[in-house]
């Protein structure tokens, strides 16, 4: 994964905009719409989320955001991996990614919000295998929301 290069990106960026994009319409399909939490574009573009992606030679193979909650509660928002860097260990980098960053600015926890279709029991293994573990709706989540959290050791 050396060759991995995963750094603070722009949500204006084309490409950007068109692999968000794919996370909406996915999102969008899935998952009726009044439980549709996803950001758009403007939504990433708020002063307390911080957007990250991870690139291969310039090529963008995934996109992910911390929110701030409060000072000791992040969220975890918009995790895409394209669909043609799946299994390669990108979103893995992308946890790992966030998680340390949240570690650095002195979280306690870092939690997420996906949904409880079939659709989405990758991502939620992928998590389990990160060490997030389900917990009880946070923020403004409700009972249709499937929530995890991390809880970070200082």
């Amino acid at each position: 994964m050396a060759d991995l290069v995963v750094g603070r990106d722009d949500p204006l960026a084309a490409d950007v905009q068109l692999l968000l994009g794919k996370h909406l319409a996915f999102a969008e399909e899935v998952t009726p719409a009044e439980d549709v939490h996803a950001l758009d574009v403007a939504g990433l573009l708020v002063e307390d989320i911080s957007f990250f992606s991870i690139r291969r030679d310039g090529v963008l193979l995934a996109v992910g955001a911390l929110k701030q909650l409060d000072s000791l509660h992040a969220e975890i928002k918009s995790m895409h991996v394209a669909a043609a860097a799946r299994g390669q260990g990108v979103g893995r980098a992308m946890i790992d990614h966030l998680v340390g960053t949240a570690r650095a600015r002195g979280y306690s926890r870092v939690s997420l919000e996906t949904g409880p279709m079939a659709a989405f029991s990758p991502a939620r293994a992928l998590y389990a295998s990160a060490g997030f573990a389900y917990c009880e709706p946070f923020a403004d989540y409700g009972p249709r929301s499937v929530c995890m959290t991390l809880e970070l050791l200082p």
